[in-house]
Formats: C-alpha cells, structure tokens, sequence
C-alpha cells in the first residue's frame, strides 16, 4: 500500500492511502498513466495486496467461526461497539474470566490501571502501566471509540472525564469503564436486546448494572 501511495506522490497524485483498502479502489487505479517499469511494480505490488487482502478475509471468516463457538461470544458481541473479531481477541486474551476475582483484577492483568509513583511517602498516579496484552488494550481502546457513540452511559462518562483532564486520558478511563461492563456482562453470563439502555433479553440488567 505504501509503495502505490509513494508512486502516486512522485507524480504528484494526490491519493489517499486509506483508499487502498478497498479491492475497487486498487482495481480501479489508472496504471497507464505510469512508465513501462513503473505499470509492472503496480500491476505485481497491487495483485500482492489483493492476494493478501483474500488471505486475511478468510483468516477473519476463520476466527470469527471459532469465536463463535467460545463460551461468552454471544454476550460480548450483543455490546455495541464489539464486534466478532474483538470479541475474539477479548476471549482469548481473558481466558477464563471467573479466574479474576474482579474487573480491577482484569485491568491490573491487562496493564489498564495507573502507575503509582511513590515520592516521599505520598501516591502520584501517571499513566497507566501498559502491561500485560497489548492487543487486548489496543482492541478495547477501539471498540471504546465506537461504544461511546451508541452509549448515552459511556458517552457521558467520557465527556465529563474530558473537560476535566482531556480527551487521551477520557478515553482510557472509559476504556476502564467499558472493560468493567465486559467483565460483568462475562461473569453474569449476560446478552443485551438493547445495550444503549443496558436491558437484556429477558429484561432490565439487575443489580449490578455499571455506574
């Protein structure tokens, strides 16, 4: 994708290279335009990316069967904003959510949390800590940007945590909060019919809704 992006920039073409994404776009690029030598590195780099392209959609087919058939599947993707292949990631990542005794267990495990900085017997909170799997974080922090547009609760809670410390931070702290919502929704086995008014299937989450 870079390479066609560059090529196009040498002579001045503007294309976006988030474009490249999609098979019609890349089919549809005009390589007559170019040189001899430069319509034959387009036509072998633009069949790699359409070749990869169908390798990682049958992956993504692949993972989402298997995820399908995981215990908590269902759950996670009735949250809006996960989707099946974060819900894979999510499941793999966690394992076996009953082996954390709470959703500050999971943060801790998955490096969400903030580091305490210790100076002259007082805690100064920074960043959080990073550790554990990246991906895991990476994906949540993804589907939190989605969530909290279908989400009066999350979109609330980010906003009210923005204006106070800014959007990097509010997005982490309702990344946290949404992480809860996922180790609730595993633990207590539930499915959403409307996650935006956090009711499930058979009715209203009890008690222990996310607040």
């Amino acid at each position: 994708m870079n390479k066609i992006h560059a090529l196009h920039n040498r002579h001045g073409i503007k294309l976006k290279k988030e474009s490249l994404s999609s098979r019609r776009r890349l089919m549809a690029i005009d390589i007559g335009r170019f040189s001899k030598l430069e319509q034959v590195e387009l036509t072998v780099v633009r069949d790699q990316a359409l070749s990869l392209s169908g390798s990682i959609a049958e992956l993504d087919r692949e993972i989402e069967r298997a995820a399908g058939a995981m215990d908590g599947y269902d759950s996670l993707v009735s949250i809006k904003g996960i989707g099946p292949r974060s819900a894979a990631v999510f499941l793999a990542g966690i394992g076996d959510v009953n082996d954390f005794e709470s959703a500050d267990k999971l943060a801790a495990y998955l490096g969400i949390v903030p580091k305490v900085n210790r100076s002259n017997e007082t805690d100064n909170p920074g960043r959080i800590t990073k550790r554990g799997n990246k991906l895991v974080r990476t994906t949540l922090v993804q589907c939190t940007l989605i969530a909290i547009r279908c989400s009066g609760y999350l979109n609330a809670f980010y906003r009210r945590v923005k204006q106070r410390r800014g959007a990097g931070k509010a997005i982490i702290a309702t990344a946290r909060k949404l992480l809860t919502i996922i180790y609730q929704t595993l633990k207590n086995r539930w499915i959403f019919e409307d996650f935006a008014n956090f009711k499930q299937q058979q009715g209203p989450v009890p008690a222990g809704q996310p607040s």
